[in-house]
């Protein structure tokens, strides 16, 4: 590779990259705009908000995968290459797509509806758990020291990306189909879309690049860890590495909890809370979440720069203050307005405060672990802070609104924004970011 190659080559690699992370958000969050639709075919007893909190629990136990799939995938993707582990968990997505679209519904199969639609989920969990961790990791290590906070942010900008994608398919289909069709058979539509769109991807990661740093770790890292001739035994397990860092460790978990459950809260379940809550109609929540989510994107990237130049630490000081202190005001106002442009503020700019958390996400994570360890290290608290928290977002939304106690689920977000700020605070700037700005 010449050097007029290497950053061709470079931003090659980052868009395939990313496009493969967009085509597996996109299965994951086809799941939860359909729902709406599907929710009868699988579970057809009960209340619209019982259905809705059967596939809110399916969509829970899916994200209680991604911890098993952060650590399968993380540590084969640290001893094998970002790319092996990329090419495996899009191959994995593909596969749970294709089983929803084919799934039969309980009139036809009875309690095996719901059980194949929860092995499907299982599977794409499975996969999403280690496409976190890897997908943060080879961006931040294919991206320059001087614009990885900008690079970076295209992970979680990919990953909104494919939920919006999702929209633009729900949307699309509500023109062309009836209700009564999307409910009967037009929802498996987008999984079929899903799973050919991550054969796509796979033939795109196919020609991604391995990172410069792996194989550089693989020629001079820690041989009793990497040595591949060595017999089994005598190599440390990567969890027995990874529990050397356990400072690194807790402050993923700090940093993730706060802004997982926030993001959930103002994406997934905002169009649920739209409709349940507000009183909007299906098309009007989801147009509105469309805008919201295009609004948003933008904000990745333009985050991402500026944490390259004033640092890390105080853009998540942004989204950590911004949300412990307007997650209240804004829910309430949320749930009493019936204005579309008043509502899409609103999410607006909770989204905005949100991508002090997401835009840098990735980058933060990966800046705290070195090579050897860095995709279990991203992956595996962040997977497991998830499936606690973000994963059961909406059944916690869900539950407390049945319960008639809703705003409990607003404080709720609130105290964890408030301990994720309390990490944002001691926890300094990352070693590698506050080397590079040394450095410059």
């Amino acid at each position: 590779m010449t050097p007029t190659e290497a950053p061709i080559s470079r931003l090659r690699s980052i868009i395939s990259g990313s496009i493969g992370n967009l085509v597996e958000w996109y299965d994951w969050y086809a799941y939860s705009g359909f729902a709406l639709y599907f929710a009868p075919v699988f579970f057809p007893n009960g209340n619209d908000t019982a259905k809705l909190l059967n596939t809110a629990a399916i969509f829970a136990v899916g994200f209680l995968m991604r911890p098993l799939g952060a650590w399968l995938l993380g540590a084969y993707a640290d001893r094998h290459g970002r790319r092996a582990a990329l090419l495996l968990s899009v191959r994995l997505m593909a596969g749970g797509s294709l089983l929803i679209a084919a799934a039969p519904g309980y009139a036809r199969i009875g309690v095996l509806a719901p059980a194949l639609l929860l092995l499907a989920r299982l599977v794409q969990g499975l996969s999403v758990g280690g496409e976190y961790g890897t997908s943060a990791t080879y961006l931040s290590e294919m991206a320059g020291a001087q614009h990885r906070g900008f690079w970076s942010s295209f992970q979680y900008l990919t990953l909104m990306g494919g939920q919006l994608l999702a929209l633009v398919v729900l949307l699309g289909l509500q023109q062309v189909l009836s209700p009564a069709q999307l409910g009967e058979w037009g929802w498996r539509i987008p999984f079929v879309i899903g799973a050919v769109a991550a054969l796509g991807a796979l033939y795109l990661r196919t020609h991604m690049g391995e990172t410069a740093a792996f194989a550089e770790q693989q020629q001079h890292g820690r041989p009793e860890a990497d040595d591949e001739t060595l017999p089994a035994r005598t190599r440390p397990s990567q969890l027995k590495v990874l529990l050397q860092y356990p400072k690194a460790v807790l402050t993923v978990v700090g940093l993730t909890l706060g802004g997982t459950l926030a993001f959930y809260t103002y994406t997934t379940y905002a169009q649920k809370f739209l409709v349940n809550t507000s009183g909007f109609s299906k098309e009007s929540a989801t147009l509105i979440s469309f805008g919201v989510m295009t609004v948003a994107l933008l904000f990745q990237p333009l985050l991402g720069a500026i944490s390259d130049r004033v640092g890390r630490r105080p853009v998540l000081l942004m989204f950590g203050i911004g949300a412990t202190l307007g997650t209240v005001p804004l829910l309430r106002t949320l749930a009493q307005t019936h204005n579309a442009w008043v509502a899409a503020g609103l999410l607006v700019a909770a989204l905005f405060v949100v991508s002090g958390y997401t835009s840098i996400s990735a980058v933060v994570k990966a800046e705290l672990f070195p090579t050897e360890i860095r995709a279990l290290g991203v992956g595996l608290p962040f997977a497991l802070t998830v499936a606690i928290f973000g994963g059961t977002a909406e059944y916690v939304a869900l539950f407390a609104k049945d319960q008639g106690v809703e705003e409990w689920f607003y404080w709720y977000v609130t105290t964890c924004a408030l301990i994720s700020l309390l990490v944002y605070w001691r926890m300094g700037e990352t070693r590698a970011e506050k080397g590079r700005m040394n450095h410059d």
